[in-house]
């Protein structure tokens, strides 16, 4: 029965100080991809992405040109070729038709590894000032704000690692000429 006793206050006391410690620890979140995108560098990284998908996208379209110029080729003179011929111009068909099919999924890849080259380094630098203002703030810990359901403002540590990066926030847009500010009553009528 003493053993008992000394088990549960034991178990208390360690339950206890696991509370305590944790209740002392800072915790903070953060939309990695909302700092990602107000990084200047990633602007220029999907522009940069976007002319590379473009590009791509131009090179399909003339494989897919160049097949259908064949296949018209082909459906002309086919009566005029000896078999010799024919078989050598579908054997061409044929490879360049499974080169458009392959073409989508090459396409597909390229894009991610280029996506992982010129975002790769941004998301580093992205998470290392995370790090860095999470060490300087004093947080323990920092979990990505879209997990949370709920969570105060005041952890929100966006506004602490853009100052830290000098991104400065774009102005919002002037309100139009006669319109009422925001929080204006409406006049009665």
């Amino acid at each position: 029965m003493k053993n008992l006793i000394v088990a549960m206050v034991f178990g208390i006391s360690i339950f206890g100080l696991t509370g305590t410690a944790f209740s002392q620890s800072k915790i903070g979140y953060i939309s990695t991809e909302e700092l990602i995108g107000s990084m200047p560098e990633a602007e220029k990284a999907n522009s940069e992405l976007q002319e590379y998908q473009t590009a791509l996208q131009q090179q399909g379209a003339s494989y897919y040109k160049e097949l259908n110029e064949l296949d018209s080729l082909f459906a002309r003179d086919s009566a005029s070729m000896s078999k010799a011929t024919k078989d050598l111009k579908r054997n061409d068909m044929i490879a360049l038709y499974q080169k458009v099919q392959g073409w989508q999924q090459t396409m597909q890849q390229m894009i991610q590894e280029k996506q992982g080259a010129l975002l790769g380094p941004i998301q580093k630098k992205a998470i290392d000032n995370i790090k860095l203002v999470a060490k300087e703030s004093g947080y323990a810990y920092v979990f990505e704000a879209g997990s949370l359901l709920v969570s105060p403002p005041s952890d929100d540590m966006l506004p602490l690692v853009k100052k830290k990066m000098g991104i400065v926030e774009k102005a919002a847009a002037a309100p139009k000429a006669g319109a009422p500010k925001a929080g204006t009553p409406r006049p009665k009528q």
